[in-house]
């Protein structure tokens, strides 16, 4: 019996989910969290094959979860089941340790087919993202290849460590606007903090060392 954890800060959506899985022979829903403070603690007590999980939670983007979840528990899996069906979620939440990635308007059946898929071992993503992805150009897939060229001269200066006030007088701009980049990056890269930014900035080769 595979065992699952159900992370929605909705109680209906959890119920509906709950039932669906459930009547599927060897699935069995053993724990709901409606918050990613109340995962991880599940997460760590449990141990469950899976995990599904919604990134919008009231006390913190799911997106930081999945590292989270990973590295305390590393052969849970993680299925991300979002109605955000667009870049960069999709990508940032494989990158981070998802194994899947199903919508919340796809049918029924194709997000069970998605479980057992990733409780078997491989990775998934449900047809509408697969469509949308066949539709784009390889290159548009990656998040930082969406920033304006202000947003990326931003997105450099907080990854080096400077403060916002510190970024906004090296480019001469408000610290108002200099926010208002800073938001709409963020968003565009799947970010929570500075040290995301820093961290994608390595991984690139972005900054000197």
């Amino acid at each position: 019996m595979s065992r699952i954890v159900l992370v929605d800060d909705h109680a209906i959506v959890r119920e509906g989910f709950k039932r669906l899985i459930e009547q599927e022979p060897g699935l069995e829903v053993i724990a709901e969290c409606r918050s990613a403070d109340e995962a991880l603690e599940t997460v760590v007590l449990q141990r469950p094959d899976l995990v599904v999980l919604d990134l919008s939670l009231p006390d913190g983007g799911g997106l930081p979860l999945i590292e989270h979840m990973h590295n305390v528990a590393s052969t849970t899996r993680i299925v991300v089941l979002s109605m955000h069906d667009t870049e960069p979620y999709v990508s940032e939440s494989l990158r981070r340790g998802a194994s899947g990635y199903v919508t919340k308007g796809v049918a029924p059946e194709e997000l069970v087919a998605g479980l057992r898929a990733v409780l078997a071992g491989e990775h998934f993503l449900s047809s509408d993202i697969v469509s949308r992805r066949a539709e784009r150009p390889r290159e548009d897939l990656d998040p930082l290849n969406r920033l304006t060229a202000r947003e990326r001269e931003v997105f450099l200066l907080l990854a080096r460590g400077l403060t916002p006030k510190q970024a906004a007088v090296e480019l001469g701009i408000g610290q108002k606007t200099l926010y208002i980049h800073r938001a709409s990056l963020m968003g565009k890269l799947g970010a929570g903090s500075e040290f995301d930014l820093y961290r994608l900035a390595r991984e690139r080769a972005l900054l000197r060392d």
